[in-house]
């Protein structure tokens, strides 16, 4: 700290806090609508909003009611979706071929998206474990997750998805070398444009489970994700990641999960100065939203609480399933 306090009472500090209008004054940080991705789950079907119950108050959407959510987030202010895929297990299979099909769900609802909503920026997911039978995020072989084969499929799948219109790329795949090929082929083939939000650190984390239930893909995993995903444990190698992605191509980074991993934004934040970002993850909101539920805690507050905590940290958005409600709030709704 650059200034230490005068002596009591010269110095008393509980002056700055005697009222909401001297509080906001001198307030550090501030969280706005500007700072919301708002993920949703797309499925089959029309007129589908199906409940996910281990995320309260989260839906599966249908193309047209996606359409919908997007209306609603652009009338809220929110400044992008994210989409993430319900396959139908029909479709999953050893090459995961339906990633790069120009007519699979995300690429359809990036086109509905993008003809009813232009305003609204959409995010991608690009990984392949929503399309693959053994639901990991590559290409698994004799036990073992292959980096190389599966970097060319996420091409394909990134490619397909400019191609629908989409303004973000998200691979969260954590393969090695993807943000590079990406990048390459995304200017051979004329998306300058497309910019990557590369899931740069992205754990090995528990924080996940409900969001595998959401795209349907906890009962396909067999094993886990440890030899791609970070361990816990680690810091320092957050930071090679994100100066690695970077140095690929990416526009953006992000943290994920979010809360647990404060100190990680704050250090990429730090070293870099890019635009970071942190993903809410499904776990950290099912936590918030069961505690409140139950009387526990009081969840507006917490919600906001915690999202603000992001912007603490040096994050500039946050990727949250609470974007609609918290721009309610906002809002003043």
């Amino acid at each position: 700290m650059s200034h230490s306090p005068a002596a009591f009472p010269t110095a008393r500090l509980r002056r700055t806090r005697q009222s909401n209008a001297i509080r906001g004054l001198v307030r550090e940080h501030t969280l706005t609508v500007d700072d919301l991705i708002w993920p949703v789950f797309v499925r089959d079907g029309e007129g589908v909003e199906e409940p996910i119950p281990s995320m309260p108050g989260v839906v599966r959407r249908s193309v047209d009611k996606i359409v919908e959510a997007a209306r609603e987030a652009a009338d809220l202010g929110i400044p992008a979706i994210c989409l993430f895929p319900y396959t139908d297990p029909s479709l999953k299979t050893e090459d995961c071929a339906e990633a790069w099909n120009p007519d699979n769900l995300s690429n359809r609802a990036i086109r509905a998206v993008k003809e009813a909503v232009p305003e609204i920026a959409i995010m991608t997911d690009v990984a392949l474990d929503p399309y693959n039978i053994n639901g990991h995020d590559g290409y698994v072989r004799d036990g073992e997750i292959i980096n190389d084969e599966t970097v060319e499929a996420l091409v394909k799948m990134a490619l397909a998805q400019a191609e629908a219109g989409a303004d973000i790329i998200g691979p969260s795949d954590m393969m090695d070398g993807r943000i590079g090929a990406i990048r390459t082929a995304l200017e051979a083939h004329g998306h300058s444009r497309v910019m990557i939000l590369s899931y740069a650190a992205k754990y090995a984390s528990a924080f996940y489970g409900p969001f595998r239930d959401a795209v349907g893909a906890s009962g396909a995993l067999k094993g886990d994700k440890k030899t791609y995903q970070m361990d816990p444990g680690n810091t320092d190698e957050a930071l090679r990641l994100v100066c690695r992605d970077l140095d690929e191509g990416a526009d953006m980074v992000m943290v994920k999960p979010g809360m647990p991993y404060l100190d990680i934004c704050r250090r990429v934040k730090d070293e870099f100065g890019v635009p970071t970002f942190a993903y809410q993850v499904s776990g950290e909101y099912a936590m918030i939203m069961g505690a409140a539920q139950n009387g526990w805690i009081d969840g507006d507050k917490a919600m906001v609480e915690s999202l603000l905590g992001f912007k603490r940290a040096g994050c500039d958005g946050i990727l949250t399933y609470f974007a609609p409600a918290v721009a309610r709030k906002l809002a003043g709704e």
